[in-house]
């Protein structure tokens, strides 16, 4: 019987084109979190009345923008944990 091995064996190491699909995803998630974080942040800090008016009626869109960037950035992180935090 042969020995158990002494330890785990380790994922194979991710090729540039995976690591160039991680980073962009990682760079849309923080583009999409930071749109969101803009449109919801908005109304609190314009000065024309006419922009504060408008960035208060498109809240849903931020809130969406943000949900997704904040899913991306998990999906990176689920991703890079699933790999060994290389």
């Amino acid at each position: 019987m042969p020995p158990a091995p002494s330890r785990p064996p380790q994922a194979p190491a991710p090729s540039a084109a995976e690591r160039r699909q991680a980073s962009e995803l990682l760079f849309k998630g923080v583009t999409c979190a930071l749109i969101g974080m803009v449109i919801l942040l908005a109304p609190y800090y314009a000065r024309s009345l006419s922009v504060r008016d408008l960035m208060g009626q498109i809240h849903v869109v931020g809130w969406f923008a943000l949900v997704l960037g904040l899913a991306f950035i998990g999906r990176w992180g689920w991703q890079r944990w699933r790999s060994g935090a290389r």
